[in-house]
């Protein structure tokens, strides 16, 4: 499966070639299923307070659909796909052959990349039975040199004795950046990190951690890190036997001058080490690439977040824990940052977006969508859901979204076999599709009974059924 095509070497498969020819449709609301808890002394003529959307569609076309309004504009993508197992869930088609489940996400990358923004990042997460081709599909069309990192979530907490082979624990997080300009934020430094730094001499600084005085590197590799050193408290002089220091003479001058050379409690340590103030460290944890089940959560807490919402009666398979999204958002954005996730699962995504202010889109098309996804979003909302991360974050409810639907196809056929625009759209509908597929925004104006939208400040469209003259 793997072809060289002229000088590149690429990941081939039956059907690779046929790329898909997609529709812009049009979205509808269905005000059934939006939901909206704005506080008084919020302005409602906010453009960005009714941003969150939940759009019930297959993907591919909900992500076409997005395209014109939303291209560059995504701070974060997060999706869940198919793992392509073979398991029987209930709520996806999880048994898709190879090549045909190649193709569902090859298609679907392609319109994610035009929607990210250039320092925006996607967060796929996989296991191990495809997550080496979708490293190659994720190569081939953000670029290898747009690989972040391939992150090690552990789900399970336990293994079964009566388990017969290697047991898999574990998921994979692959995650790509548009461009250079993508930049991770660090995350919080917890308790356990805090910790670390003590203050036993009670150094007016603040607490403190000791850091290792002596390198790697021997004295015959690094002689210009090599010098005597002192103890003033035993006169002892340590010398460079088997390892270098790890700062030069002037770097170690400057120690001694700012009292931050530490010989132990009693002062008669055979090497000296470094004080590293907390004042001094930079507000943050660097992110690494193994993430245990004690720091983001596991499957059966995912699943427990959810009994507490819907009962113990069809419960979804495959649920992330809000603490693995948490996670994420919190290394990949910022506050007002769109987070768009086009397998919306449970709609987890959404509910810890909406808890730690970030805008959201979620595309789902099964019925879950309506029976898990909306009584789900409409509890964060309102405030009632108090699982999952609800207590860390404080969260008390606000927000809305808008629940979309896919307009039909424009055009049908008649009963002659003629395309003809469909029955089921009327003026206002015609008009919209007509903008977004000769690529003018939709904005029907309120004086000029002709101007249905515009492209630049000098080209406008109007959209009629009837004939009309030159004059």
């Amino acid at each position: 499966m793997i072809n060289c095509k002229g000088n590149r070497l690429e990941l081939n498969w039956i059907g690779k070639e046929k790329l898909p020819r997609l529709e812009p449709r049009i979205f509808l609301e269905n005000q059934q299923y939006s939901h909206a808890n704005i506080p008084a002394d919020i302005d409602k003529g906010d453009e960005h307070i009714f941003d969150n959307l939940l759009i019930k569609s297959d993907n591919l076309l909900a992500l076409k659909a997005l395209e014109q309004d939303y291209t560059g504009k995504v701070k974060c993508i997060l999706i869940d796909p198919p793992y392509n197992t073979g398991s029987a869930f209930s709520h996806y088609d999880d048994g898709l052959e190879h090549s045909m489940w190649l193709t569902l996400i090859r298609d679907r990358l392609v319109l994610l990349h035009q929607l990210l923004s250039e320092d925006g990042s996607l967060w796929i997460t996989i296991d191990d039975n495809e997550s080496h081709y979708l490293k190659i599909i994720c190569d081939e069309i953000f670029g290898r040199s747009n690989f972040v990192t391939d992150i090690t979530w552990q789900r399970k907490y336990s293994v079964s004795n009566n388990f017969k082979g290697i047991a898999s624990i574990c998921d994979r997080i692959l995650v790509y950046r548009k461009s250079d300009k993508f930049v991770n934020n660090l995350l919080p430094r917890t308790a356990d990190s805090i910790a670390r730094y003590k203050n036993p001499d009670n150094d007016p600084r603040g607490p403190w951690k000791s850091v290792d005085y002596l390198n790697q590197a021997t004295p015959e590799k690094r002689p210009n890190l090599c010098y005597d050193i002192t103890n003033p408290n035993t006169g002892e002089i340590i010398k460079n036997t088997k390892k270098a220091w790890k700062y030069d003479r002037e770097t170690h001058r400057r120690h001694v001058e700012e009292s931050r050379i530490w010989w132990g409690v009693n002062g008669t340590n055979s090497t000296p080490a470094v004080k590293l103030f907390l004042s001094e460290v930079r507000d943050g944890m660097t992110p690494h690439n193994w993430w245990p089940h004690d720091e983001v959560g596991h499957t059966d807490e995912a699943k427990k977040e959810i009994i507490q919402l819907f009962g113990r009666q069809d419960i979804f398979d495959t649920p992330k824990p809000e603490r693995l999204i948490q996670r994420i958002l919190t290394i990949a954005t910022n506050p007002g940052d769109l987070v768009l996730d086009s397998f919306a699962g449970s709609g987890t995504t959404g509910a810890v977006a909406q808890k730690i202010g970030r805008r959201w889109i979620m595309v789902e098309l099964g019925d879950h969508c309506e029976t898990h996804i909306v009584p789900r979003l409409k509890k964060v909302i309102d405030g009632t859901d108090q699982g999952g991360i609800s207590k860390s974050v404080n969260w008390q409810g606000g927000g809305s979204f808008r629940y979309l639907r896919l307009a039909p196809s424009l055009l049908q056929k008649d009963e002659w076999g003629n395309w003809v625009i469909n029955k089921e759209y009327n003026a206002e509908m015609l008009s919209a599709a007509m903008c977004k597929h000769m690529g003018f925004m939709y904005a029907p104006s309120e004086t000029q009974f002709w101007n249905h939208g515009f492209s630049t400040e000098t080209d406008f469209i109007y959209v009629t059924t009837g004939a009309l003259a030159y004059d």
